[in-house]
């Protein structure tokens, strides 16, 4: 790795949940764990939920790979958010109306719904336990695990495990000091999102995330939809509802098929160039 090079970025957010974007298709750049968590650094860094690298894509079908990164370090398998805001950097390269983004958890359709909004496609809601994965046989509906005030969570993997924690009101959870044991609870072997999820009708939910990885954020975009699914297999919803995080709403439909839509708006905050001693 050449760290004599500056490489550009894009910073951008969905809904306050930030991202740092690095397009790799023609740099090859090979970011480090300790890079990582340089850039995602809001002191010394550039500062993000998640740092979002662009790709060559890996098949015939896709537009492009994205690897996401949490601020720690580590990788994530999902994240609806970025998917949208790459997704509309990537159209306004290309002038395409619809793009096809490759991901761990597998191909991302997205299109374009108007000025700055994007809808994807995050694929099926899997809900066995093996797919979350848990670290043993549970009933996925009633996972049996709790912590302070919160009980009883369902369980999803939205490419990415979710645990989804209803109450009757988000703002009596201090979500701070229960985020990191549950995300961290033996049941989960990859940790978990925690989602904190009140109903405030059938068509509407007010929702809060502990990212794992991450703490918590203002939205979070694979939380949104697996708090949809949640709230739907349990009889509170339907299939389709506004859920209002933070830092504002995303639409979510769990369709026929089991896969799950998710449309919200995208922001492009600044352009800038990575200072080569982040990547040292």
């Amino acid at each position: 790795m050449n760290t004599a090079i500056a490489h550009e970025f894009v910073k951008m957010h969905g809904l306050g949940n930030d991202f740092v974007v690095l397009d790799i298709r023609r740099s090859g750049l090979t970011l480090t764990a300790d890079a990582v968590r340089a850039i995602a650094d809001r002191r010394r860094g550039v500062g993000c939920d998640q740092l979002i690298v662009v790709e060559p894509p890996r098949g015939d079908n896709s537009t492009a790979w994205m690897t996401i990164y949490n601020p720690d370090g580590s990788e994530s398998g999902a994240c609806g958010n970025a998917t949208r805001c790459v997704a509309w950097l990537l159209m306004g390269e290309t002038g395409a109306d619809r793009v096809v983004i490759e991901t761990r958890a597998g191909l991302l359709k997205a299109e374009t719904r108007g000025d700055r909004m994007v809808a994807v496609d995050m694929g099926p809601a899997r809900l066995d336990w093996r797919d979350i994965p848990l670290a043993e046989a549970r009933d996925t509906l009633h996972l049996g695990i709790g912590l302070g005030p919160l009980s009883d969570p369902v369980g999803v993997s939205m490419g990415n495990p979710h645990a989804v924690f209803f109450v009757p009101d988000v703002a009596d959870v201090n979500l701070s000091s229960v985020g990191s044991g549950l995300e961290h609870h033996p049941l989960f072997p990859e940790r978990a999102n925690i989602e904190i999820v009140q109903v405030l009708g059938p068509e509407k939910l007010r929702m809060r995330v502990w990212e794992r990885g991450a703490g918590i954020t203002q939205a979070c975009g694979t939380g949104a939809c697996a708090s949809l699914v949640a709230a739907a297999r349990r009889g509170l919803t339907t299939r389709k509802a506004e859920v209002v995080l933070d830092g504002g709403s995303l639409f979510i439909e769990w369709l026929a098929d089991d896969h799950v839509l998710m449309t919200g708006p995208v922001a492009l905050a600044f352009r800038g160039t990575l200072d080569p001693s982040l990547m040292a």
